[in-house]
């Protein structure tokens, strides 16, 4: 039985400690979203091997920032900050939008897809293939949260306006002999 991890919001996780951090303050354009992930990569260490994986995680958190955070707003700004060693990847990304209201939805919608995975039920699974909402449009299915609850080892979660999330992803690292 596959372990079935939640979505949570909690303020006074440590995930949310910035010591030590930097920090970067993008609008929200939605054609500049690759350049704001590369300004931020940039500083991860070259050991890391997972740099695609990487990348692609995080262009995933800023997009959802400025898409359904500040909507596109150009006006709101996207926080963002970062901290990697070989050894670690952890960010926090922060929007102005309302936050993620339907957190307890999307976590009953993992848990039956989940099921029926573990089942091989998938008559059942194609009712439970993307996550929608009322202000989801053709390009939005919820995924992104299903592959990033797998890549961010360290822990995923949401503050308490669920609009900022912090973010750990731990890397092995190569032994010396």
């Amino acid at each position: 039985m596959e372990q079935f991890i939640e979505l949570r919001s909690d303020e006074n996780d440590p995930l949310f400690d910035k010591t030590n951090m930097l920090y970067k303050e993008f609008e929200s354009d939605y054609r500049q979203i690759r350049y704001y992930t590369l300004l931020i990569v940039q500083s991860a260490p070259l050991e890391i091997k997972e740099i695609n994986l990487l990348e692609q995680q995080i262009s995933e958190v800023i997009k959802n920032a400025v898409k359904h955070g500040n909507k596109c707003d150009k006006s709101k700004k996207v926080k963002v900050w970062y901290s990697f060693s070989p050894s670690h990847a952890h960010l926090i990304v922060e929007d102005e939008g309302e936050g993620f209201k339907d957190l307890e939805k999307w976590n009953e919608f993992n848990k039956k897809r989940i099921e029926c995975l573990q089942k091989s039920d998938l008559d059942a699974l194609s009712k439970f293939v993307s996550f929608r909402t009322k202000d989801s449009d053709d390009q939005d299915g919820g995924n992104a949260l299903f592959a990033a609850l797998e890549y961010w080892d360290g822990g995923f979660v949401y503050n308490g306006k669920r609009n900022g999330v912090a973010m750990l992803k731990k890397f092995q690292q190569k032994r010396q002999i």
